[in-house]
């Protein structure tokens, strides 16, 4: 059989971006390594956040907000998101000052955030430290418990048509009359179009068709917390990027980011580094002093990717008709649906809603360098 599209990569942007294009009447087949939204998009903190979202991005990271509360409708399934307001916090001189500068930039690519002081921001959110010099505020922010992902992905996909194939490595791609040949373990199927969406693989993914940009990964560390009692109702975060915080409603506070772990992407493993885990946990202590209360329940790491210049891959691939790229989006899980809707859009002979981000200038970066 040959498919219209072979979807390389089964998280939150290789799902969405099937089923768009299933949708638009394609037929669709996705690929993962291992489980649907099981890396990045199933172990993420599932912030669904503009404080924390580049300023270039904001117009994506807004539409994004609005499918994921809106999921019911569009995917058949609300994912348990909470929408609620959202405060980043400085707490010296220099983070004031890079939250003044970053609330600009922001609110002038249309995010409705508001620098408040702190007599304010505790009106707001009553559990926050009383050191806290300066907040930025947003109404709209929110987070979803990001393993319920999979499951209305699942469904949804199931229904729409897009045959997926799991624990199903992909291991190469060959060109073929009017389309390419991907090459599994165990057996090798044909596709018209191919789209890589691999997230910190797709360094690798690129160099299955002789492209070359190199993909940083992140390892981010999470902690969580046994049920409390209620301490926070906001979504919090530290000016400098570090932190975020969030309560759910069960009681258990979700501290994520913060300082990093340790990873290998070629063998997959990840670890944790527990000085850097200490610090997270004393700074999440430090934002919200009640939580000296709180029991650490478990951790988990995950990977992030990032481009050269911390920008998405979004587009077509140059000299590989037919072939196209998605990822390495900066908070990649709140602006991850609409990414991949994009996408489905230009590929489907629509106009996009928004501008696309193709590589080619990653590719002149690197014939720079050269």
């Amino acid at each position: 059989m040959t498919y219209d599209v072979a979807v390389i990569g089964g998280g939150v942007m290789g799902c969405a971006t099937a089923l768009f294009l299933a949708r638009g009447g394609m037929r669709v087949v996705l690929l993962d390594r291992g489980l649907l939204c099981r890396e990045a998009s199933g172990v993420n903190a599932g912030t669904l956040t503009m404080n924390m979202t580049r300023a270039a991005l904001i117009p994506y990271a807004l539409r994004g907000w609005e499918m994921w509360t809106t999921a019911g409708a569009w995917l058949g399934d609300d994912v348990g998101v909470l929408a609620t307001h959202g405060l980043s916090l400085a707490f010296t001189a220099a983070e004031a000052a890079l939250l003044e500068t970053r609330v600009a930039a922001r609110r002038e690519a249309g995010a409705p955030i508001t620098l408040i002081d702190p007599a304010r921001a505790r009106a707001i959110e009553p559990g926050l430290s009383e050191k806290t010099l300066l907040a930025a505020h947003c109404p709209i922010d929110g987070h979803a418990p990001s393993y319920r992902t999979a499951r209305a992905f699942r469904t949804a996909l199931l229904r729409d048509g897009v045959e997926i194939r799991e624990r199903c490595k992909v291991a190469g791609l060959d060109t073929a009359p009017g389309g390419y040949v991907v090459k599994t373990a165990d057996a090798t199927l044909t596709a018209t179009r191919i789209v890589l969406a691999g997230g910190v693989w797709l360094e690798e993914m690129l160099a299955w068709l002789g492209l070359t940009v190199p993909v940083k990964v992140l390892v981010n560390q999470l902690i969580v917390t046994e049920r409390m009692r209620p301490v926070m109702q906001t979504v919090l975060s530290i000016a400098n990027g570090l932190l975020s915080l969030k309560q759910f409603s069960n009681g258990s506070v979700l501290i994520g980011g913060g300082w990093q772990g340790i990873g290998d992407r070629e063998r997959g493993g990840v670890e944790a580094i527990p000085e850097n885990l200490i610090g997270n946990a004393r700074l999440a202590r430090w934002v919200i002093p009640a939580l000296a209360e709180a029991t650490i329940l478990r951790i988990w790491l995950g990977l992030e990717s990032e481009s050269p210049d911390a920008m998405p891959m979004l587009g077509p691939l140059p000299g590989h008709p037919g072939a196209f790229i998605i990822g390495t989006v900066h908070s990649g899980y709140t602006s991850g649906p609409f990414m991949g809707k994009l996408l489905a859009q230009s590929m489907l002979g629509q106009t996009p809603e928004l501008t696309l981000f193709p590589i080619d200038r990653l590719l002149a970066q690197q014939q720079d360098i050269a």
